[in-house]
């Protein structure tokens, strides 16, 4: 079973018709693979030959491995979708992962930046042309709330700087559409000027290396990390705070959750009301602080 072809069938599947990316493929390879490894040491000749008892069992051998609940509801979602293909295919009767349910996890608020720390942390000079590059990833992360995946897929022709606007294609190929402020015009500008002198010919890469080279989704993260450290701000930086925070502050000034999600491309705005609870936690800091009913005595 670990050298089944319905896996690399499977993966054929996700990478040209669902257009997954390369990441995402071989996340749901690792998944499978693991499944089938797991299956050999039960004597499992074909798929067909587990049940939601070995698919639990399954599940209690990931976590008694030590993995997350998030990883082994990730790795179930995977088997589920895995099974879904083979009933398409005529390989299987039944997907016995359906009734099959991973540990719960705690739910963990995203990290955020407040808005001295996002200050302090765009406030630097540049002085060359990675710095200005840098500048404007960051600013445009935190200006428009994009994914990491979505800013590194930006093309040139995607910005209008005239109409301060960027077109973003985003989860599931849907594009929209989001402002982009006035501190990430002006960061754009420059980085564009900084970009042309590269002379790159045809690359239409809106955020490229100094080889000309569309930047890496870890490149940027070890750009933003490396910012975080220098401007002192005394947490680990990453891409997606930038996001985070940008829908936090952004909540807490228009209160429009709304609109919150159809600036991050949320398709459920229950995905974008963990803000609301961002918001709702610092404001009891606040009351906690502030108010003498709620003060702790010493």
């Amino acid at each position: 079973m670990t050298a089944d072809p319905w896996i690399d069938r499977f993966s054929a599947q996700l990478a040209q018709e669902r257009r997954l990316s390369a990441h995402t493929v071989c996340a749901y390879r690792r998944d499978l693979g693991a499944l089938a490894a797991f299956g050999a040491r039960r004597k499992l000749g074909a798929w067909g030959d587990f049940d939601a008892a070995q698919l639990r069992a399954f599940a209690a051998a990931l976590h008694g491995r030590g993995l997350g609940a998030r990883s082994i509801q990730r790795c179930l979602s995977a088997v589920r979708t895995f099974y879904d293909f083979l009933m398409r295919e005529g390989a299987c009767t039944r997907n016995p992962a359906i009734d099959v349910r991973a540990p719960k996890s705690k739910k963990r608020l995203p990290s955020t930046l407040d808005a001295d720390q996002m200050g302090r942390l765009l406030s630097f000079r540049t002085n060359d042309s990675l710095s200005a590059r840098d500048k404007a990833i960051m600013e445009l992360f935190y200006s428009s709330g994009l994914r990491l995946a979505e800013l590194v897929g930006l093309s040139i022709a995607a910005l209008d700087l005239g109409d301060r606007t960027v077109r973003v294609l985003g989860k599931g190929n849907k594009t929209r559409i989001v402002p982009v402020g006035r501190q990430a015009i002006d960061a754009l500008r420059l980085w564009l000027k900084e970009r042309a002198a590269l002379r790159l010919g045809g690359i239409d890469t809106l955020f490229v290396g100094r080889n000309g080279r569309p930047l890496s989704v870890r490149a940027v993260q070890l750009r933003v990390a490396t910012w975080g450290r220098r401007q002192g701000i005394g947490m680990h930086v990453h891409p997606h705070m930038f996001r985070h925070s940008f829908a936090t502050h952004l909540l807490e000034s228009s209160g429009n959750l709304r609109g919150v999600q159809e600036l991050l491309g949320h398709a459920n705005i229950g995905t974008t009301q963990i803000y609301t609870h961002l918001d709702f936690q610092r404001l009891a800091t606040v009351y906690e602080a502030a108010h003498p009913r709620a003060r702790r005595r010493t």
